[in-house]
């Protein structure tokens, strides 16, 4: 556990600016297996401390890779000569930030390091799992992983706390052929929020899951090219966070609002079908944790949920507390760092698309000619909600029966258009974590959704 060095420099902090203290300690572990090669086998620590000054409008900042008292006195005085000389030469003139009440988080608890020795030996018990049972393929991959992020924050205004952000994941990659010779690949990643020795007890919890990915490698195996085209789609829970991170959630976040993105001139309007509504959940997302939990920022504002878009609607935007303040708008904890020597921005937490009524079967049986997609192995949108989507697995639907497999393929659009075209939303949720976004710096982020039906562009062959 980090070693509060912070707490006993607070009488240093500006009295005539705003400002943050932090210290972090951030690891990482990684073992990868190639076919049964071990390929990689990296553990890292890394640590420091920073300071952030704002002063009318403008900030200082600076950081140190030392964790000491020198260190915090250091990054205090440079942060603070730093927002002085801005303020001096490039004034904006903003006064203060609102206060934030209510915001301070209690010591967290420690979490274990495990060896990595762990980490290679569940690796091993699972790829040797996948060889026996499955020789026939052409090669696998096997990766265990996990970061986790420990801060401490004070601010100026009183807020802060002590926060420990861990996650693990097993990553499984599984890869053969067409009968026409093409290479396929399917993946999955098992874990989600917490130390990798709590998520992974037993390598047999895995086997059922990876024989499921398995049964749908070889059904791809068989699979057909989509027909390119505006087609009626399902696009499941995992494509709907996809869709509801990379094309709605970069545009509502305020610093891109501010640069001019699509929902600049669209909040209190129709951005789609009444049945589509949007959240960015901070630590609980309908009534459970959510894939990783966020309770404080790093500007000491206590995380809350931040509706989107509701009933069809764009209704809030994500703000840091300068921003926040702009759109005069009640800062919900968005500004996060990723490094002790990285500032904060405005990120996205757990974003995704709310449950509806919809049974997926139900929602199946009512596609005649059309497409089920399930996994996504990439992505990419710009401000303009403008979107294209790698599908590597999916169905046809015929007659309102799922038909045979797909082989890789694309869908496109313009999310807030895509959006309006949907009719059907399942009432099941699936979540994924397991990704960075890579918003200037690195950044763990949960998003998910429910099955939607709508009319998308399918790229084809």
């Amino acid at each position: 556990m980090l070693q509060d060095i912070i707490t006993p420099h607070k009488h240093l902090l500006p009295g005539d600016a705003h400002a943050e203290l932090r210290a972090q300690l951030s690891r990482s572990s990684r073992v990868t297996l190639l076919s049964g090669n071990l390929t990689a086998n990296a553990k890292s620590e890394v640590s420091g401390v920073s300071a952030r000054v704002y002063k009318n409008g403008v900030y200082g900042f600076s950081s140190m890779a030392e964790c000491s008292d020198d260190a915090v006195r250091a990054v205090l005085k440079a942060a603070d000569e730093n927002a002085r000389f801005m303020d001096r030469r490039a004034p904006a003139g903003k006064g203060p930030l609102t206060p934030i009440a209510d915001g301070f988080r209690p010591l967290a608890a420690d979490i274990s390091d495990p060896d990595q020795k762990l980490y290679a030996d569940f690796a091993r018990a699972i790829d040797a799992y996948i060889a026996e049972k499955y020789p026939n393929l052409s090669s696998r991959a096997v990766i265990a992983t996990s970061d986790s992020m420990e801060k401490l924050l004070i601010t100026s205004d009183g807020q802060g706390g002590h926060t420990i952000s861990p996650r693990s994941y097993m990553y499984v990659f599984l890869n053969s052929e067409t009968t026409s010779g093409t290479p396929i690949e399917l993946f999955e990643a098992y874990g989600g929020s917490g130390t990798f020795d709590l998520n992974f007890t037993d390598p047999a919890g895995l086997y059922g899951e990876i024989d499921k990915l398995y049964e749908r490698l070889m059904q791809k195996r068989e699979g057909v090219y989509a027909e390119a085209g505006m087609k009626t789609c399902i696009l499941s829970g995992n494509l709907t966070g996809m869709l509801a991170h990379e094309a709605v959630g970069h545009t509502v976040e305020a610093d891109l609002v501010l640069g001019g993105s699509v929902a600049a001139h669209s909040l209190g309007k129709v951005v789609a079908s009444e049945k589509v509504s949007l959240v960015d959940f901070a630590h609980t997302a309908l009534g459970v944790e959510a894939p990783l939990p966020v309770y404080l920022d790093d500007e000491g504002t206590p995380a809350t949920d931040t509706e989107i878009i509701k009933d069809g609607v764009l209704v809030g935007f994500m703000n840091s507390r300068e921003s926040a303040d702009h759109f005069g708008m009640k800062a919900t904890g968005h500004a996060r760092a990723w490094s002790f020597s990285d500032e904060p921005l405005i990120r996205m937490r757990n974003t995704a698309v709310l449950p509806g009524t919809d049974k997926l079967e139900d929602m199946i049986a009512s596609v005649d000619d059309g497409y089920y997609f399930i996994s996504t192995n990439n992505g990419q949108a710009d401000t303009t909600g403008e979107f294209m989507f790698g599908v590597c697995m999916g169905y046809e639907i015929k007659n309102g029966k799922l038909g045979r497999a797909l082989l890789d393929t694309t869908i496109s659009g313009v999310a807030f258009e895509m959006l309006k075209t949907v009719d059907m939303v399942s009432d099941q949720m699936t979540w994924t974590s397991s990704g960075f976004c890579g918003k200037k710096q690195p950044m763990p982020v949960g998003c998910g959704g429910s099955d939607i039906r709508c009319r998308v562009m399918v790229g084809g062959r």
